[in-house]
C-alpha cells in the first residue's frame, strides 16, 4: 500500500500549457513539451561526450551543443510518441498515465503518426549537420527507440533498454566532436547506461502496484526488496566508469572537484529513497538533471582550462 490516497500523475496540464488553444494542448502533452526533464536527460550525455572528446575547438563544441539541444528535443518527443502508441492500452490502466492523449482518446493513432513524422524530420535535419560517423550510428539509435516500448513485455529489464536508448547521446556527442569511437567513448556510454538504469528504476517505483496488477515487468518490481542496494550499485558503477573515462582524457584538474560535487548529488538520492512514496520517487528522478548539469560543467571547465 502506498502512502498516497489520491491518483498520482506527472502530467502537467496546467501553467503555460493551460493557456494554449485547446486543439494544441494534446500535442504538447503527447510530445512531453510540458516536462523538459526527459529532454535534459537525453541532451546531457551528449554534452558529456562532446566535452570529453579531444581535438575540437570551443566554437565547434558550442555549435554541436546547440545542434544536440534541438535534436534532443525532437528525438525525445519522437520517442515519447512511439512509446505512447505502443502503450496506449496499458497506459489507460495505470493511474499515472491514464490522462495521456492517446490513452484518454484525445488524439488518434493517425494524429500521433503525423506528429512523429514531423519530429523525425527535425531530427534528420540535425543529423545531416553532423559528421558521417553520426549518420552511421543513427540507425542503431532509431532501432533502440523503436524497441524500448516492447521491452517491458518480454523482459524484467526494460529500464536497462531505456539506458541504452537515452544514453546513446553520449557516443553520438563523442563521435560528433572527436570524429571517432574509442575506449573513452565506450566507458562514458557504459557509465551513462548504468546511471540511467538507476534513475529509471527509481522512476518506475511510482507504478509498481499498477504494473503488478496488469502484468508489466520492470527492474523496479524485480528489485523492490533491495532497492537501495540496487540503485547504489548502479550509481556507484556509473560514477566509476565515468571517472575512468575522465582520467583517460586530458582534462584540467578543476574538473575533479566539480565532478565530486556531482557524485555527492547523485549518491544522496540513495539515502532519501522510499519506494512507497511515488511523489518522492518522481522528485528524486528529477534531481538527475542538476546532477547531469554539474557533471557537464565539470567537463566544460576541464576542457576549457586544459
Amino acid at each position: 500500500m502506498t502512502r498516497q490516497t489520491v491518483p498520482h500523475t506527472d502530467i502537467r496540464a496546467h501553467g503555460w500549457v493551460a493557456r494554449l488553444p485547446e486543439g494544441i494542448r494534446p500535442y504538447i502533452l503527447l510530445a512531453r513539451l510540458d516536462r523538459p526533464v526527459g529532454t535534459w536527460l537525453l541532451l546531457l550525455p551528449g554534452i558529456w561526450g562532446i566535452e570529453l572528446a579531444e581535438g575540437s575547438s570551443s566554437l565547434h563544441r558550442a555549435v554541436l551543443i546547440l545542434l544536440f539541444a534541438i535534436g534532443s528535443l525532437a528525438m525525445r518527443s519522437a520517442g515519447c510518441v512511439v512509446n505512447d502508441i505502443w502503450d496506449r492500452k496499458i497506459d489507460a490502466q495505470v493511474a499515472r498515465t491514464a490522462g495521456r492523449p492517446l490513452a484518454s482518446g484525445r488524439l488518434t493513432v493517425r494524429q500521433a503518426l503525423v506528429t512523429l513524422a514531423l519530429l523525425l524530420a527535425i531530427g534528420a535535419f540535425v543529423l545531416f549537420q553532423l559528421p558521417p560517423l553520426c549518420w552511421a550510428l543513427a540507425p542503431l539509435a532509431l532501432l533502440l527507440v523503436g524497441l524500448y516500448p516492447a521491452a517491458k513485455r518480454v523482459t524484467w529489464w526494460p529500464q536497462l533498454v531505456m539506458g541504452f536508448t537515452f544514453g546513446f547521446g553520449a557516443p553520438m556527442g563523442y563521435a560528433a566532436s572527436a570524429g571517432r569511437i574509442d575506449w573513452v567513448c565506450a566507458l562514458l556510454y557504459a557509465g551513462t547506461i548504468l546511471w540511467q538504469l538507476g534513475f529509471d528504476t527509481i522512476y518506475g517505483f511510482q507504478d509498481m502496484d499498477d504494473d503488478a496488477r496488469i502484468g508489466v515487468r520492470s527492474t523496479s518490481r524485480l528489485w523492490a526488496g533491495q532497492a537501495r542496494g540496487f540503485i547504489g550499485c548502479c550509481y556507484g558503477a556509473a560514477l566509476l566508469l565515468i571517472a575512468t573515462a575522465m582520467a583517460l582524457s586530458p582534462l584540467h584538474w578543476i574538473a575533479w572537484p566539480i565532478a565530486a560535487l556531482a557524485a555527492f548529488m547523485l549518491l544522496r538520492q540513495i539515502g532519501r529513497l522510499d519506494i512507497r512514496d511515488p511523489a518522492l520517487c518522481l522528485a528524486l528522478f528529477r534531481q538527475n538533471v542538476p546532477f547531469g548539469m554539474v557533471l557537464a560543467l565539470a567537463l566544460i571547465c576541464g576542457r576549457a582550462f586544459s
